[in-house]
């Protein structure tokens, strides 16, 4: 998968500390731009406590492919088990300089293809107020994305991660 974009403090106007980016811990993330069966709404997470959207996924654990990481995910977060996958976006590396962290997100055009179940949020997933929120094609899903207004170390990354994702997917017509 092409590497998209780095993201850094830099992004932030903080100071970054690339010297240090060797001896980070990587964490792999699997993401997702998730089209409902019509392919005309975008699936996006509203953390409600924090007041911000982000694309569905999360974290791939030990042992753990990037696609099985993602179906998990979506049927965690979205409640969607009836998932195709269309194609990759792209991947995008984080360095977050305060946790010592280098996280590596892919992400991937996906479709449902059946209806949505009950999510099985986490219990975390549910103290931040997940909700699921379809938005009406990537120009909304955008706007809500810029919209949000994070307010915790690490989800100014999360923001400009997903701004990224969806904005190379329409400029690369993946989404129209």
């Amino acid at each position: 998968m092409s590497i998209i974009r780095s993201i850094t403090e830099k992004d932030f106007d903080r100071q970054e500390t690339p010297e240090k980016w060797s001896t980070y811990n990587t964490r792999l993330g699997a993401r997702a731009i998730l089209l409902d069966e019509s392919s005309q709404q975008i699936a996006l997470m509203y953390v409600a406590n924090h007041d911000y959207y982000k694309l569905p996924g999360g974290g791939v654990d030990d042992g753990e492919g990037l696609e099985t990481a993602l179906k998990r995910e979506l049927i965690e977060e979205v409640g969607a088990n009836l998932v195709d996958v269309i194609s990759e976006v792209g991947q995008i590396d984080e360095y977050r300089d305060e946790w010592d962290m280098k996280s590596e997100h892919h992400c991937f055009l996906t479709k449902l293809t059946g209806p949505t179940v009950d999510p099985h949020r986490t219990d975390q997933e549910l103290a931040h107020g997940y909700e699921t929120v379809w938005a009406k094609g990537i120009d909304e899903a955008i706007c809500l994305v810029k919209s949000g207004n994070p307010k915790e170390y690490g989800q100014d990354f999360e923001r400009l991660r997903e701004l990224t994702f969806l904005e190379y997917a329409k400029n690369s017509n993946l989404i129209s």
